[in-house]
């Protein structure tokens, strides 16, 4: 038998979905199955954006513009300046999600052997991504005892090396729900401009910042226009997730030129999924408060019930919809199987994505789970009620 390449080899499963066979089975078992393991929201879609979809007239689904129909993108661009992001349609790029756009992004500015340096734990999918393009992460850690704070620059900046091409930052943070303060940005932008880095800045939950919290983006740091590309997406801003929609963006001409040749392999984004994002730029201001009313709710409930289990402690994320929590546990990899296996509590059972899949340090993690609070409350404290009575009965448990 043929053997696989060397990139099929090393590329890791995802700890999001590795565990769906045992979901699968615990549904066919006649269990309900809490997922908490992934960031789907249950959030309806704007109506704004279905309705362009069910009243479309046309007669043939074309291919479209390599960098995206021209319309949406000087729609988002105008989207962008509502946000203070100073930017017009011919400096970005239409993605199929921002996996793609991060994708194009390493492929324009990093060469294969060459490194990128990012806090752990990371969207475990950047491996992945790094597989794929040939090149190094390099991972500082950022602690659950200090909840996911910037590392020091001085550990940052030793990580620095003659490779090193860029930092890649997750603000606010998937998978920790950490919102990057001005202070630790600025901290970035010294160490950019410093060394002459890229700033790959991912963006997706942008609109998800909670107690009065303000995003900034890293299009708007001083002195480094030419060094940031922002990586940013609607799966969640509109919970679009199945349109895969995405952006890459840039005041760098160079970096776009470049993306857009990967862009043209591909032929072009999605139609359908252009669509729905243009008309979704409409949506009233309304939906987002609401959306932030209902997240702030469902973050503020499964923080203090995660903190009432005996052994388990939980940050208090201020963005995105996800939370790293520490079990106790011997291995969150082995309970995470278990309890979809073995355990169920009113015929019910929880999903969750052991965290150590989320770094890239062997040894982290083993003890910390990532959370989504992307279900509604009634969900959530049926989760976490059957989370606490299987952490009662796990075989490994840690504390007793």
């Amino acid at each position: 038998m043929p053997s696989l390449s060397e990139k099929g080899i090393l590329i890791p499963p995802s700890p999001i979905r590795k565990l769906v066979p045992f979901s699968e089975e615990a549904k066919r078992k006649g269990k309900k199955v809490y997922h908490l393991n992934i960031g789907q929201p249950d959030i309806s879609t704007p109506a704004i954006a279905l309705d362009a979809l069910r009243n479309l007239d046309l007669r043939v689904i074309e291919y479209g513009h390599s960098a995206g129909n021209e319309s949406y993108r000087q729609k988002l661009a105008e989207y962008y300046k509502k946000a203070g992001i100073n930017i017009d349609h011919t400096q970005m790029l239409i993605t199929t999600g921002a996996s793609e756009a991060i994708l194009f992004a390493f492929f324009a500015c990093i060469n294969p052997g060459e490194e990128i340096i990012t806090p752990e734990p990371f969207y475990a999918n950047y491996s992945g991504f790094a597989v794929t393009a040939g090149i190094t992460i390099t991972s500082v850690t950022s602690t659950i005892e200090n909840d996911f704070a910037l590392p020091p620059v001085s550990e940052i900046e030793r990580k620095i090396s003659p490779k090193t091409k860029g930092i890649l930052l997750c603000n606010p943070n998937n998978p920790t729900g950490y919102l990057y303060s001005e202070k630790e940005l600025q901290m970035i932008r010294d160490i950019v401009s410093r060394h002459d880095l890229f700033l790959f800045s991912d963006e997706a939950y942008r609109e998800f910042c909670y107690d009065g919290m303000k995003h900034i983006s890293a299009m708007n740091l001083d002195g480094i226009g030419d060094n940031v590309v922002l990586i940013d997406s609607i799966s969640k801003r509109y919970s679009m997730c199945g349109v895969r929609i995405g952006a890459l963006i840039s005041r760098n001409s160079e970096v776009i030129s470049s993306a857009l040749k990967f862009a043209q392999s591909r032929l072009s984004p999605p139609g359908l999924g252009q669509i729905a994002g243009e008309a979704s730029i409409d949506t009233p201001d309304e939906y987002f408060l609401e959306v932030n009313r209902e997240y702030t709710m469902r973050r503020d409930f499964m923080v203090n019930a995660l903190n009432k289990i005996p052994g388990v402690y939980c940050p208090k994320p201020m963005g995105a919809f996800y939370t790293v929590v520490k079990l106790p546990v011997d291995d969150s990899e082995k309970f995470a199987q278990w309890i979809l296996e073995e355990f169920d509590y009113k015929n019910q059972t929880v999903m969750i994505a052991p965290a150590s899949g989320f770094y890239s340090t062997p040894g982290l993690g083993w003890n910390e789970a990532r959370i989504a609070y992307v279900l509604n409350v009634e969900d959530l404290k049926n989760a976490v009620e059957t989370l606490e009575q299987a952490l009662k009965i796990y075989p490994g448990r840690t504390i007793q």
